[in-house]
């Protein structure tokens, strides 16, 4: 047998055919060869990676590496399973012929055999060779096909498989994001019914605070006093009435309050403060301002604040109680959510059921039409209330009067109205009916009201219903009591509007808001004078 070498092996050719020539079997061999490098990719690629080292530096490629040596693993592991198999169908089908070439020969002699030529062994051998290389090529498709139909049941089960394992991860993650958006749902139900529950009366259980005293009695007997014409309200002091939230849109807050202390010859003035700013940039500007008139006057102030004025003037005393400790004498507080207001919080709580949308309409309503900021609104909930009151605490020595009322819910105050302003009608020319010239009529005044009352009226009704807890109908009573003060609680039906805007409906058997201004002040100097008497024993 001759021995010839393809591309570093070594392959073996028959004897048989010795005399053929070995340049055609090493032509077909190497054909064949060419078939078999071209229909593996895997091959290829490997020699392409080995050329070039670089190829190796991006993670990319790394895994790129590592798929085509496993898919060029499993192509090799195939095909030695497939050259197992032809070659075992080779084995049995070459016995037949052997047995027939057998029992063939023995009809024939010696000498017949020897007398062919070899012209006709030569052509022999030729057809010898196609016929096997046909069948060789035959026998391959058909063992590579029977393989493949074998092996399709496992692919079809690893497809199977990796199907039903995506199906699971995905009904699992499904699973999960719908318990998520379930419980984030329940606990947004939640937070929106619960609502200001546990916040409202908080200072109050705060433990350390200081105790609360009740001087209603005192006021009611300095009301009576005042209604019967004795007035006491010395001169030597400075009021200063403080607004609250979006005064600065009603011209009429606290108007009558200044002109009723101005005849009585006293000096009284209303603060102009930014009322819709955040609580921290209203007491810087309230500071400037007691400044201001304490240095124009040489009298100490008396501050009175309501709503968010009473937390501006507590603010501004709280932080600036270095440069103002002689220059303030006191501060009342009128209707003032010094703890915070459950209306406040419910609205820009976050966590609730539409929190985002309900910030946003406030954050219009507050910043693009009022052209005030929302930070305004959000120091009066109970977290920021809460945080204020913890890092800044209002001087002990301060006189402070802390005045609360509850609003009526009765069907009759929705019918009521409140005077906030009056709009003032141009000059109107009027012709003279016999005559050419025209008559020029004044303007006058109309006043402008609008029902504050039933609103407030149907917020206390609610804070009521749902809270159970008394308010004017935006603050509750609770948290309008500041620790260490002189609590004035009236039985009177006021609302939060009462105080510093006047109604269509006057009772004269009543007091109205300045005959109260001025005996919550009154109250006030005399407790100065009695924290006066106590520092001196």
């Amino acid at each position: 047998m001759d021995n010839s070498c393809i591309d570093g092996e070594i392959f073996e050719i028959p004897s048989t055919v010795g005399h053929i020539s070995s340049n055609s079997y090493l032509f077909e061999r190497r054909r064949y060869q060419r078939k078999d490098v071209a229909s593996c990719p895997a091959m290829r690629i490997t020699g392409l990676q080995a050329e070039h080292p670089g190829f190796y530096l991006s993670m990319d490629d790394i895994f790129a590496h590592f798929l085509t040596l496993t898919s060029y693993i499993r192509h090799r592991f195939i095909r030695f399973i497939e050259n197992l198999v032809t070659r075992d169908v080779n084995r049995y089908s070459e016995d037949p012929v052997v047995i027939s070439c057998g029992q063939h020969s023995s009809h024939f002699s010696c000498n017949e055999v020897c007398e062919r030529t070899a012209f006709d062994l030569k052509e022999e051998s030729h057809v010898n060779i196609r016929s096997q290389i046909a069948g060789s090529n035959y026998s391959y498709q058909s063992t590579s096909l029977l393989f493949q139909g074998l092996l399709l049941p496992f692919f079809g089960m690893r497809l199977a498989w990796r199907l039903a394992w995506a199906s699971l991860r995905y009904s699992f993650c499904f699973v999960r994001c719908m318990q998520i958006r379930v419980h984030s749902i329940i606990s947004r139900v939640q937070t929106t019914l619960h609502g200001s529950t546990d916040d409202i009366g908080w200072l109050q259980c705060t433990p350390g605070v200081a105790p609360v005293e009740d001087g209603t009695a005192r006021f009611l007997e300095l009301l009576r006093e005042i209604r019967n014409g004795k007035h006491t309200l010395p001169n030597s002091y400075v009021y200063l009435l403080i607004p609250g939230l979006f005064s600065n849109h009603g011209p009429l807050y606290f108007v009558n309050t200044k002109k009723f202390f101005s005849k009585m010859g006293l000096a009284c003035h209303i603060a102009k403060i930014h009322s819709e700013a955040s609580v921290e940039h209203s007491a810087w500007e309230l500071k400037q301002y007691i400044e201001e008139l304490y240095w124009g006057s040489g009298k100490c102030v008396i501050l009175l604040g309501h709503s968010k004025g009473g937390v501006d003037a507590a603010a501004a005393l709280s932080m600036y109680w270095s440069d103002l400790k002689d220059k303030v004498a006191g501060l009342a507080l009128v209707q003032s959510p010094y703890g915070g207001t459950p209306l406040a919080s419910d609205i820009l709580r976050e966590g609730q059921i539409a929190d985002r949308e309900t910030r946003r309409i406030m954050e219009f309503l507050i910043c693009k039409l009022i052209k005030g900021d929302i930070q305004a609104l959000e120091d009066l909930t109970y977290e920021k209330r809460r945080e204020f009151i913890m890092n800044h605490k209002l001087p002990e020595c301060i006189p402070l009067i802390s005045f609360h009322s509850e609003a009526s819910v009765a069907p009759s105050v929705l019918a009521t109205m409140s005077h906030i302003a009056h709009a003032e009608l141009p000059l109107l020319p009027l012709p003279r009916f016999g005559s050419k010239e025209s008559d020029v009529q004044e303007g006058c005044k109309v006043p402008v009201v609008i029902p504050v009352s039933a609103v407030l009226s149907l917020c206390a009704l609610h804070l009521q219903l749902r809270y159970g807890e008394k308010s004017d109908g935006l603050v509750t009573c609770r948290d309008a009591e500041v620790p260490g003060s002189v609590v004035v609680k009236p039985d009177l039906k006021l609302d939060h509007a009462w105080m510093v805007y006047s109604t269509g409906k006057k009772d004269l058997s009543e007091p109205d808001a300045c005959e109260m201004s001025e005996a919550l002040l009154t109250l006030l100097v005399e407790l100065g004078k009695t924290k006066k008497e106590q520092r001196r024993e």
